[in-house]
């Protein structure tokens, strides 16, 4: 039986009703139904993506999507069922797939209690994020992007570790919410143009300049895109949100909670719908990216909370993958896309070990810790690779990424770009030296 026409509706219908199914569980004291059920259902799920890179068809001509589902859904305004992946997309799907299962591991012994609502939550928001990953309509990607503020903001309000919870929660609502809107607007206003919510179709009109409007009526919409995936990125200053809703969430939320999916936006929307436009703001995108990389370091270097730490050395790692893909180089676009998967990964096994740590000792504050290596060999092994490839040790996969975004950024024919880079490449030192 051939599944590649139904097979991204499988992967991402399998969570959901896994959700379903977990919420007319009824939930005991001291069970680990919900956590079993949630596991075997990320497992699955993880099983449905490896059909991807197995089928994928790598000698396919550039710009188009394979796996293909194109469903009409709503005749007016013409909303269409549209799902499909590229090289770029297919691997994200696998990433977020892959660190699912991880997380749920990673909350075995943490969640004790409410845990049908926590393992309900996780398994919408990891339908939200495979959505955003394959929906190829720009109304249908835009319910799944609201749809993963829910989870996540719940996450946080109920499973934060300190009464701080609902304020981070609430905060990073509200960051990531009024910029939505605003990408909504943004939306609209496409769609009134070109009658169309179609991405493969709003690329070509825009490779071809047929997108009838004024270039500064183009600018706005493709700024309004921007500064939507950019908050959830986040990019600096945007990043407000960030060290209060990393430092309360739990560790399977946080895993997911900044990078990939704004990054992923703002090369598929932004870029495929307003080259032009993106290349107008890319020296400003630049300078934050380098600024973002130093800020990030120099702030992580003086905390002593080491989710805090954590929160802005993802500041830091992200600002890296933006350097890169608005060098608009080969290698930095290849370094920057490189970089997505890296930091998700790198980033995860972070706080994975963080939260094995805080599991058993409760504390965050690295001044209470001590003589780790005696008594956990394994965890601070594990802590030392993860930590080397964090700081682009050569051999390991954060040199590979980085290498290449500084070398893109050099070759850039953007003003200034020379003190740019020599401001990130800065980064790199600062970055060594807050993680050993």
């Amino acid at each position: 039986m051939n599944f590649d026409p139904i097979i991204l509706t499988l992967i991402i219908a399998t969570p959901l009703a896994g959700a379903i199914l977990l919420a007319f569980i009824p939930e005991k004291e001291g069970s680990k139904t919900h956590a079993i059920g949630a596991l075997l259902i990320s497992l699955f799920t993880l099983l449905l993506t490896l059909h991807l890179p197995a089928h994928f068809n790598y000698h396919a001509a550039p710009r188009t999507f394979q796996f293909e589902q194109n469903l009409s859904w709503i005749p007016s305004p013409n909303i269409r069922y549209h799902l499909g992946v590229d090289g770029l997309s297919m691997w994200l799907i696998v990433l977020a797939a892959f660190l699912a299962p991880i997380g749920v591991l990673a909350s075995w012994n943490v969640i004790s209690t409410r845990t049908k609502l926590f393992y309900t939550l996780f398994l919408l928001q990891q339908v939200a994020m495979l959505g955003i990953f394959a929906a190829l309509d720009l109304f249908l990607y835009y319910g799944f992007w609201e749809l993963s503020l829910v989870p996540i903001t719940l996450l946080i309000a109920t499973f934060g570790r300190t009464e701080n919870r609902r304020r981070a929660a609430i905060k990073f609502f509200l960051y990531a919410f009024i910029p939505s809107a605003i990408l909504l607007v943004a939306i609209l206003w496409l769609y009134n143009l070109t009658g169309t919510f179609d991405l493969p179709t709003l690329q070509a009109l825009a490779l071809s300049h047929h997108l009838a409007a004024t270039p500064t009526a183009l600018l706005l919409c493709s700024i309004a895109f921007l500064v939507a995936f950019a908050v959830k990125v986040p990019v600096f200053p945007l990043h407000g949100w960030l060290q209060d809703a990393v430092a309360e969430a739990p560790t399977a939320a946080v895993m997911v909670l900044a990078g990939k999916l704004g990054l992923y936006s703002i090369l598929r929307f932004s870029f495929g719908i307003f080259p032009d436009q993106s290349r107008h703001v890319a020296p400003v995108l630049i300078a934050l990216g380098a600024i973002g990389i130093v800020y990030g370091s120099l702030i992580a270097l003086i905390k002593t909370d080491l989710k805090k730490l954590a929160a802005f050395s993802t500041l830091a790692h992200a600002s890296f993958v933006i350097l890169g893909i608005f060098t608009f180089t080969i290698i930095g676009l290849d370094g920057g896309v490189f970089q997505i998967l890296n930091e998700s990964l790198i980033g995860a096994a972070f706080f994975v070990l963080l939260g094995l740590l805080y599991e058993r000792y409760g504390t965050y504050d690295m001044r209470d810790y001590g003589g780790l290596a005696t008594r956990h060999p394994w965890m601070v092994t594990m802590f030392v690779i993860t930590v080397l490839a964090a700081a682009g040790l050569p051999m390991l996969n954060g040199f590979v990424g980085e290498f290449l975004i500084l070398s893109g950024s050099m070759q850039s024919i953007f003003a200034h770009h020379i003190f740019w880079t020599v401001l990130a490449a800065t980064g790199v030192i600062f970055g060594a030296s807050y993680l050993l």
